[in-house]
């Protein structure tokens, strides 16, 4: 007879802006089953990727990592032995404080990026940086050019509530090809297609999936996006669709833009976009005559020198409309600015050198091959922790990167799931947890949502979280900070959720001194906030408790009620944990 499944709340870790919260089956308490999206979050919506509804086989695939390992063979040569945790933590701890005291401890260059979404695990590393004065660690990859371009417009990044997409008569989808990327855009868009006779609208460099989807297809050539925005806003001045009232309320020198698109006609946009006239004429007038248009704006504006700039005139159309005022109108790239979560637990930002040295991950080939610029006339990267992240594959200037990784006086311990190509390079190669293997607290970019995601099964081996590799090398480094001492329950709840007085936060108190945006945290039950909490910030809801979980299975009862004590258990160690905090706060 099969042994119990329950289904358990959970967030999807991926870099990707829908953070899309999950539930899953949970078997005998051992390992996981089916991966569905959640109904329970309303962006979600019960959807969620092909990749990630595969999970089980990631989770439990014969090929994870299960134990330290150390190099024996040439760099790359895949040669390695099993050793101890402790061989590994000391071995990695001795070279970083032997490259301490020959080149200085900005010789030391921790380094991580997206592979998990989670405050505590991702950005953990930051506050062994910090306390050491090891190099610190400046992130580039991704949007940084397409964030700039619409905090321009905006004033930060942060825009229409994404849902409103089901209420809007024209989704435009520009720089983006959530079909294959993000689904939970689609799910949206398409609603509004079959409730509302919406129609879609792609803007892209090339005929992809999301593309083969839409209405209205506007293919450009690449870096042109903000050519063909001027010529659709100089046929919305032309034709009178420019909403002049909103434009003086709401927005800075529209006069000054109207005399800046004068010359650029379609005719203009054509020859530099490569789309025709009357494509440009009519996609305009669409947008015209429709005054519930949304904009949803993509990462694909990052992907040229002039990003930001063809960013902020794609944003500018909706505000030349006028369609920020209606509902399921205006634009959406990212809630970056929204969350405002106080980090300074997690990275160590009061133990923060503001004279070390920032270096850009994009230029991590040229910092390991000697540049002195990329180095900023530092001295060179002698030792390095890798975590989340793939350098060997994903960074730019490849070539540069295998020469600096094949250096033989560079050491490198590695943090992975899986012998990836840079785990490969490494002198100590460590096995990590998976996002249902650890407990972590996640934020949709692409929504407003908060989910916490509990530790749903012990991990395989001997792999171990982020937090806890951290934590080794602290001690063993003598990096001195409270973050090093608490779980990854105490620091969500000591400081990425408090932003507000830590000795009131988490006591179970409704309407605690919190910040308005945090107060439905402050709401949750003690456990919901431990183990499967989703919060609306932008209506203000707590949602899903442990009755929203179905389960089947002869001793279901049994096990739930254990899990109950042991949930108590950790809420009275969260309290404990903050009472520390707290008097360590008052005490700096």
């Amino acid at each position: 007879m099969a042994g119990p499944i329950w289904v358990d709340n959970a967030c999807c870790p991926h870099d990707c802006p829908s953070a899309c919260a999950l539930d899953i089956e949970v078997i005998e308490g051992k390992s996981i089953g089916r991966v569905r999206g959640s109904k329970l979050q309303t962006y979600t919506a019960g959807v969620v990727c092909a990749k990630v509804a595969r999970y089980a086989e990631r989770i439990h695939h014969p090929d994870r990592l299960l134990y330290p390992m150390r190099r024996t063979g040439p760099k790359g040569s895949g040669q390695f032995a099993r050793i101890s945790w402790d061989e590994a933590m000391d071995e990695i701890a001795a070279r970083f404080d032997q490259a301490e005291r020959e080149f200085g401890a900005q010789s030391v260059w921790p380094y991580y990026y997206a592979g998990t979404m989670g405050l505590v695990m991702r950005d953990g590393i930051n506050r062994l940086s910090h306390v050491k004065k090891y190099s610190r660690f400046y992130s580039t990859i991704c949007a940084n050019i397409a964030r700039v371009g619409f905090s321009i417009g905006t004033g930060k990044i942060a825009g229409v509530d994404p849902r409103e997409m089901s209420v809007s008569d024209l989704v435009v989808i520009w720089g983006t090809n959530p079909v294959n990327t993000q689904v939970n855009v689609m799910t949206h868009a398409m609603r509004a297609r079959k409730e509302r006779g919406a129609k879609i609208a792609a803007v892209d460099i090339y005929n992809n999936d999301t593309m083969k989807q839409a209405d209205i297809k506007i293919i450009l050539r690449p870096g042109t996006d903000g050519a063909f925005a001027c010529g659709v806003m100089h046929v919305l001045f032309r034709e009178g669709y420019a909403d002049r009232a909103y434009m003086d309320r709401y927005t800075d020198c529209p006069n000054e833009l109207e005399a800046h698109l004068a010359i650029r006609t379609p005719e203009w946009a054509s020859s530099i976009s490569g789309v025709p006239v009357a494509e440009i004429e009519a996609f305009a007038r669409l947008v015209g005559q429709t005054k519930r248009s949304f904009f949803r704006l993509g990462y694909g504006f990052t992907r040229s020198r002039n990003g930001a700039a063809q960013m902020h005139a794609a944003l500018c159309i909706p505000a030349v409309t006028g369609a920020w005022q209606y509902e399921g109108g205006g634009a959406f790239f990212n809630n970056a600015a929204i969350w405002k979560f106080n980090e300074s637990v997690i990275e160590g930002h009061d133990a923060i050198d503001r004279t070390t040295r920032w270096l850009d991950q994009s230029q991590i080939g040229r910092i390991l091959t000697g540049d002195a610029e990329a180095l900023k006339g530092g001295p060179p990267v002698k030792a390095m922790l890798i975590q989340n992240t793939n350098p060997m594959t994903v960074a730019p200037e490849q070539t540069l990167v295998h020469q600096g990784f094949a250096r033989e006086d560079l050491f490198m311990a590695v943090h992975e799931q899986f012998m990836t190509e840079t785990a490969a390079m490494a002198d100590i190669v460590l096995p990590a947890t998976m996002f249902m293997e650890h407990d972590d607290l996640y934020y949709g970019g692409g929504h407003q949502h908060i989910s916490v995601g509990a530790k749903l099964i012990d991990p395989p081996g001997e792999c171990r979280s982020n937090h806890e590799v951290l934590q080794g090398l602290g001690r063993r480094l003598n990096a001195v900070h409270p973050g090093f001492e608490m779980s990854p329950r105490e620091s969500m709840a000591a400081d990425a959720v408090a932003a507000g007085p830590l000795d009131h936060y988490r006591g179970g108190r409704r309407g605690a001194s919190v910040p308005a945006r945090h107060q439905p945290l402050a709401q949750l039950p003690q456990h919901q906030l431990q183990r499967n909490a989703i919060v609306d910030c932008a209506r203000g809801q707590a949602l899903g408790d442990d009755a929203s979980r179905g389960c089947r299975g002869t001793r279901t009862g049994r096990r739930r009620h254990r899990h109950a004590r042991e949930r108590q258990r950790r809420d009275q160690s969260d309290r404990q944990a903050l009472r520390r905090v707290a008097t360590w706060r008052a005490g700096r």
